[in-house]
Parts: C-alpha cells; structure tokens; sequence
C-alpha cells in the first residue's frame, strides 16, 4: 500500500495509478493514508463533469429543435432527428444515474436556451427564430415531445 504522501506524488505524475491507489485505500480502510485533499478534488470534478454534460447536451438538443422547427431544409431533417434522439437518450441516462441532475437542468435551461439560439441564429441569420422557448420548459417534454408534428 501507499501512504498519504506518495499518494500526493503520485497523483501529480499517474493519475490513473492513483486513483487505483486510492481505491485500494478505501477498500482497505486505510483512512489515515488517504490523499483527502486529491479525493475532494476528484469527487468536485466528477460533480462539476456531469452538471457540464448535462449543459452541453442540453444545448445541443434545442439547437437542433431550433433548426428542426424553423430552418426549412427537408434533407437536414433526418440528421437533426438523430441527434435529438441521441441527446435525448443521453440526458435520459444521465437523469437516470442522477435524478437530481434533472433539476440542474431545469435551472440551467433559460441558459442552454440562450445558446442554443446564439448558435443557430449565427449559423442561419436569415432565419426568423423565436426569442423565448415557445413550448414548456419542462424537462419531460423536451425529452419526449415531437414538437413538430401536429
């Protein structure tokens, strides 16, 4: 086993290796031996990746509801129904593993929004899109409605 400050080291040089290291520590009860300052770090980073996963997922889905409901490009139509679906699934997953990821979005929305619309708007400016969302911010429907079909 390793002890506290060879687990410090290590984490600057093999981070693969220390996080093996340290769950071998943890498994053993090895409190005294922990790296609790690299640990913390770790866990706030596994927190901060997800909330940015679901962000940019987020993002991406209303940039292509944005051009799925407003560009008129019947060839890109499929394409743009793809990637919703995925991004779909994905926040599904995502939702699953952490139900309280889904209130994250839920307050991130207006910001995914306004990306999303900045994106689109650069991209097709000679489309008209809507400023605000124009169906409900709820996570549920965005996840499942097929908003372009009557």
């Amino acid at each position: 086993m390793t002890s506290a400050i060879q687990l410090s080291t290590l984490y600057d040089t093999d981070l693969a290796l220390w996080l093996s290291e340290t769950a071998a520590q943890l498994r053993a009860g090895n409190w005294a031996e922990m790296d609790i300052e690299h640990l913390i770090e770790e866990i706030e980073g596994l927190a901060g990746r997800d909330r940015k996963e679901v962000e940019s997922r987020l993002d991406v889905l209303l940039a292509h509801l944005l051009k799925r409901l407003y560009v008129p490009n019947p060839q890109d139509y499929r394409g743009w129904e793809n990637t919703i679906r995925e991004q779909r699934k994905q926040l599904r997953r995502l939702f699953k593993q952490s139900p309280s990821l889904r209130n994250y979005a839920q307050a991130v929305f207006s910001e995914a929004w306004q990306d999303a619309l900045d994106d689109v708007q650069a991209n097709y400016p000679e489309i008209t899109f809507p400023q605000q969302w124009p169906h409900q911010k709820d996570i549920d429907d965005l996840l499942s409605t097929t908003f372009w079909q009557p």
